[in-house]
């Protein structure tokens, strides 16, 4: 699969990830207090350990932390998540 087609994939994966978190805490209006918790611990990891996956895909950012905070957000929706991501770009 060519890098390109990678890059989108993992932009449209995380684009749904947002989707979803989004429509449960405004659309819905009632977001669930464990999601609440693992979008937070998510971010906090990516940010305090500086785990970019974006980066590492060679998707970067003019924007500081921009790269950070997204990548949190893959991590509080679970490793299987994160797996397929990383088995979709060849990285695993």
């Amino acid at each position: 699969m060519s890098k390109e087609v990678s890059k989108m994939l993992m932009c449209c994966v995380l684009l749904e990830g947002i989707i979803t978190y989004m429509n449960n805490f405004f659309i819905l209006g009632v977001p669930h207090y464990k999601m609440l918790v693992s979008l937070a611990l998510g971010i906090f990891m990516a940010v305090a350990y500086k785990i970019d996956l974006l980066k590492l895909a060679h998707i970067e950012s003019e924007m500081p932390y921009v790269g950070l905070v997204l990548t949190g957000i893959l991590f509080s929706r679970g490793s299987n998540y994160i797996y397929d991501i990383l088995k979709t770009l060849n990285i695993i």
